[in-house]
């Protein structure tokens, strides 16, 4: 047998297939439930309950920082269960399909909160249904994201197939950001800045918990017929004992570790930017409701092109490589221009070089920091098999509740620094846009910019510690062939570590 005919011998017997357009399509249109979540915590949340409803911002911080430490016991548990699941839809999509309403109620009640009530109240109702959302959207997200590690194990499809899961993310997100600009927080004569419209802010929570939930139907239903060609959890007697073990068992892999750590600071410094964005645009750059409506287009075009370019990029390069010049690369372009500000060395407001220039710096930053998501998910599919190799478990669901608590943790981490920013320089509430004492936006960007810097350089640095390359994943994928024979002639396999 040919080398290229073994590698296909291979390939089919370990799931390395080549997936239909419809299914990729399906699997992808999904994330615009995740997108349309995080784009709202990310770009609205501690701007509306600071700025809107009045609380202090380091409060709403905590709050959403308090919320996120308690998800961080929910994603595991539900990846382990889901990894465990046995039924007649498989592992995944009974959760996907459960989770659709409580995801929905939950997203429409984070932008009512009471009226009337103390202070302390409502920061407790923050809390709360913000621990209710993020614990839904779990039980969506992850079941739905191990799915990529299932659907394929083949190198270049699991990116392609990503690529498709991040651009329905981010067109979700910025069709409900473009509608919440343009439509629900347009200025009216009681709020000249639209973005201080409470009335805006809970028609958009409507609009966008419909969305969700026909993103979530939608794709459990498209990705329905795929459960015949998906694993099948061992048959075990699951005990939170042995849950545990398994769980701490993945826990150990080195390029595990490596990426998710990375990831850690790398979606740390993308939440802070998000968070704070509505600061700079409104108040740094004094754009108008309008102009920052259209930066949706930017990061469209961004998204679109991220989907072209990354499968490209990962076929002819390794994923790592890529990942490791374009991160510093995307954040060198988002801080260039505060940066230039900072040293007077850039045009003034009344510019009308200033929104192209940022217009075209917000596509090249955005569109190579999504690049660098796709590439991130995809290796940590590629974890999925070496783990499997050392210790005979597929355990997508857990390396896949690791990577969305390290996603969530870009709002939770970066809402909490972008409160203690805002705090820290005294930010004013309410003020209008042009009334700000020029030394407070000046210490804005001097905070800012050093942060982003450090949290982007430590993700860097940290990616040198992931060894998976193409040709180690070819070679893991042969073990496990090996060991699938092994069990095919009634030799027990166990951990292939050791085979040749």
């Amino acid at each position: 047998m040919g080398g290229r005919d073994l590698a296909a011998d291979i390939a089919a017997r370990v799931g390395a297939r080549r997936l239909s357009l419809p299914t990729r399509l399906f699997y992808g249109f999904g994330s615009v439930a995740f997108g349309v979540k995080d784009n709202g915590f990310s770009y609205f949340l501690a701007f509306f309950y600071a700025q809107v409803v009045g609380l202090p911002a380091q409060t709403v911080g905590f709050a959403i920082m308090l919320a996120l430490v308690i998800d961080a016991f929910v994603d595991p548990i539900v990846g382990q269960l889901s990894d465990n699941t046995r039924s007649r839809w498989g592992r995944r999509h009974p959760w996907m399909y459960a989770a659709a309403i409580p995801v929905s109620i939950s997203y429409l009640l984070i932008w009512n909160p009471p009226t009337g009530w103390s202070q302390g109240g409502q920061v407790a109702y923050l809390v709360a249904v913000a621990v209710l959302i993020r614990s839904f959207i779990s039980c969506y997200e992850i079941p739905s994201a191990a799915l990529a590690a299932e659907l394929t194990t083949e190198y270049d499809e699991r990116t392609r197939l990503l690529s498709y899961r991040y651009l329905f993310g981010w067109v979700g997100g910025l069709a409900m950001y473009g509608l919440a600009l343009f439509v629900f927080l347009k200025p009216t004569a009681q709020n000249a800045a639209g973005q201080l419209n409470p009335a805006g802010y809970a028609n958009y929570g409507i609009c966008a918990a419909a969305l969700m939930f026909v993103a979530i139907m939608v794709t459990s239903i498209g990705t329905h017929r795929q459960i015949p060609f998906l694993r099948d959890p061992p048959q075990q007697r699951v005990t939170l004992g042995r849950l545990a073990s398994e769980m701490f068992s993945a826990m150990a892999n080195r390029n595990f570790l490596m990426i998710l750590a990375s990831a850690f600071f790398l979606y740390a410094g993308i939440g802070l930017g998000f968070a704070i964005n509505l600061y700079f645009s409104t108040y740094f750059w004094e754009f108008s409701a309008l102009e920052i409506g259209l930066f949706a287009f930017a990061s469209l075009t961004a998204a679109i092109l991220a989907f072209i370019i990354a499968p490209r990029l990962a076929q002819r390069f390794e994923k790592r490589t890529v990942a490791m010049l374009l991160v510093p690369m995307g954040l060198l372009f988002a801080i260039g221009p505060i940066t230039l500000r900072l040293l007077g060395v850039f045009p003034a407001n009344d510019s009308p070089l200033i929104f192209g220039t940022i217009f075209a710096t917000t596509i090249l930053s955005v569109g190579l920091g999504i690049i660098g998501n796709i590439l991130f998910s995809s290796m940590i599919a590629d974890v999925v098999e070496d783990s499997e190799l050392k210790t005979g478990r597929r355990q997508e669901g857990v390396f896949f509740a690791a990577i969305a608590f390290a996603a969530k943790a870009t709002t939770g981490f970066g809402i909490f620094a972008a409160g203690l920013i805002i705090g820290g320089i005294h930010f004013p509430k309410g003020v209008k846009p042009g009334a700000i004492d020029p030394a407070i936006l000046h210490s804005l960007g001097v905070v800012y910019v050093p942060t982003q810097i450090a949290l982007y350089g430590t993700a860097t640095l940290l990616l040198l510690g992931y060894r998976i390359t193409r040709a180690s994943h070819h070679d893991t994928l042969g073990r496990l062939a090996a060991a699938a024979d092994l069990v095919a002639e009634g030799e027990p396999a166990g951990a292939t570590g050791g085979l040749s």
